[in-house]
């Protein structure tokens, strides 16, 4: 399949961790892609440099998911591919490590912002462009949620972990909006990844202290999950609506 030949896929939070391994996969699956990032824009360069070494087609675009002029910004990117037939609301952060009773307000404010406030703009922008009642050809949406969601994270971050609640419910209510639309939404809940999440929350050594709570007995990797959203996205998983899949090892 020629590049883009699947259509452009636009992943938030692309640069690194879950979101880069799922670029790359998508582009040799034949998709364009847009990789968004907020910051770092070499990690972002190198996604796309390895896509464009393979022969694929991407473009890096900064921006941040909860302003919503830089979310209209990154959707006019994505789409100057060509059409958008897919969108994975990736990009999320945890907050530093804590206990509520201890959280300030801009950890919360910051945390509910980029994974709640961003997800919808950008599920928002989505649909504007592939709603088949708007003229589009109709896609799909993965909403990156987390196992932290039923779990809750007690004495980590109970923020986080309720963000992803509100991200379970955008999966389960947009589903119901779109499904005339030509529009599958559906989630996916990673447990225990080997990305930088936990080091930039202030635990290094997260994965190995509670690689042991996994029933698997090791943690995922990014190319792991994003081989289950590349298979959430595909024909494969045609009848997959509304739902997320938890991809925990057991956890």
């Amino acid at each position: 399949m020629s590049a883009g030949g699947r259509g452009v896929l636009l992943v938030t939070g692309g640069g690194r961790g879950i979101g880069a391994a799922t670029a790359r996969a998508a582009a040799a699956a034949g998709y364009a892609v847009c990789v968004n990032y907020a910051s770092d824009a070499d990690s972002a360069g190198r996604v796309v440099s390895a896509i464009e070494g393979a022969g694929g087609r991407a473009v890096a675009v900064q921006g941040d998911v909860a302003v919503e002029a830089d979310v209209l910004r990154i959707f006019e990117a994505a789409t100057a591919l060509g059409p958008l037939t897919g969108l994975v609301n990736n990009a999320g952060i945890s907050g530093p490590i804590g206990r509520v009773a201890d959280v300030s307000a801009a950890t919360l404010d910051a945390v509910f912002r980029i994974n709640v406030l961003g997800a919808f703009l950008c599920a928002r922008e989505a649909v504007r462009r592939m709603s088949t009642a708007r003229g589009g050809a109709g896609g799909a949406i993965v909403n990156v949620s987390s196992g932290a969601a039923s779990r809750g994270s007690a004495g980590e971050f109970v923020w986080y972990a309720a963000s992803k609640g509100a991200i379970d419910s955008l999966t389960i209510g947009l589903a119901k909006e779109v499904a005339g639309e030509g529009i599958r939404v559906v989630g996916i809940a990673p447990g225990l990844t080997e990305t930088d999440i936990h080091a930039t929350a202030g635990e290094p050594g997260r994965v190995a202290r509670m690689v042991s709570m996994v029933p698997l007995g090791r943690a995922a990797s990014p190319d792991e999950v994003a081989g289950q959203i590349l298979f959430l996205l595909s024909d494969a998983a045609a009848y997959c609506h509304g739902g997320t899949l938890r991809a925990t090892g057991g956890l």
